[in-house]
């Protein structure tokens, strides 16, 4: 269900301190609706609820951890109090962090990453997700992934964040076949590159990941970031997804052929399979599609 008049609704947005939410945020203030800010970062979020508050609308902040589950069901009753219905969820929050060779990644750093990229958007959706069926007036939710989600890339050192972003968008795909028959919409959005601090969240890493931390970034990686869109140009995107009711959010059509070099490496591990079928003298029965069965 297309959620096409929004002044008035109120959308809930995690990581609405800055970058990428804090611009959702105010596209969607122009828009006419309310909105629930929620950061772990609370200066920041004091100063992004401030200015989308001088937008005319009912904005109000909520100091959130997304990895805490207790506290994201806690806020949820928060939210639905201070507003009534919420119809809008941007499951946003994420962090980035640089990280050794994959096999020397601190334990801290696999479990801080999961938690907020990965677990913070269930977390969310499970959260909201009662609430907006119980209002049966449709809604829509936006899981934030990343285009890193959709392929990997040697040589980026990047596994953990692409893993937690690829489970996003498996995540999303499900979340959208639950919400279907009550009319509620899922998109996952999978921006490239886009100029927020993702890479300086260590800043606020709670205490029991390891407490917070400051890295460096490379030069290079600094200017691709600081060359990216602007977090209100995917707050616009963002905003004509929930309009659309749109699944994938690709802000950078460019990005197309990283994603088929990908699924061409997938269709050479098929390739391979069919050697190996005949070499192997393995010959097992197709197997069945279960989506065909279960529709049928």
């Amino acid at each position: 269900m297309a959620l096409t008049h929004l002044r008035g609704k109120t959308a809930f947005i995690t990581g609405a301190a800055s970058g990428m939410g804090r611009g959702m945020a105010r596209v969607f203030a122009q828009q006419g609706v309310n909105i629930a800010l929620a950061d772990i970062d609370l200066p920041s979020l004091e100063e992004a609820r401030d200015e989308i508050a001088k937008l005319g609308v009912d904005a109000r902040g909520y100091l959130l951890d997304v990895s805490d589950r207790a506290q994201v069901y806690e806020i949820a009753d928060a939210v639905e109090k201070d507003f009534g219905k919420v119809h809008i969820v941007c499951n946003n929050a994420g962090v980035g962090s640089g990280a050794p060779s994959l096999d020397e990644t601190p334990d801290e750093i696999f479990d801080w990453m999961f938690a907020v990229n990965t677990m913070g958007p269930i977390h969310g959706f499970k959260a909201f997700a009662p609430k907006l069926k119980k209002h049966g007036e449709g809604g829509h939710i936006v899981n934030t992934a990343s285009i890193a989600g959709m392929r990997m890339a040697p040589g980026m050192n990047n596994g953990i964040y692409a893993g937690t972003k690829f489970a996003v968008v498996a995540l999303s795909f499900a979340m959208q076949d639950a919400m279907a028959p009550h009319k509620i919409g899922v998109s996952v959005l999978c921006p490239a590159g886009v100029d927020t601090n993702i890479y300086r969240a260590g800043r606020v890493r709670p205490d029991r990941f390891g407490g917070p931390f400051e890295r460096e970034i490379s030069p290079g990686l600094a200017a691709l970031l600081k060359a990216g869109l602007s977090p209100d140009q995917i707050g616009r995107y963002v905003l004509r997804a929930v309009q659309d009711n749109d699944f994938f959010i690709f802000t950078h059509p460019e990005t197309r052929q990283w994603v088929m070099e990908w699924h061409e490496r997938v269709m050479k591990g098929f390739d391979r399979a069919d050697e190996l079928r005949g070499l192997l003298g393995i010959n097992n029965p197709p197997q069945p599609d279960l989506a065909k069965m279960k529709r049928g």
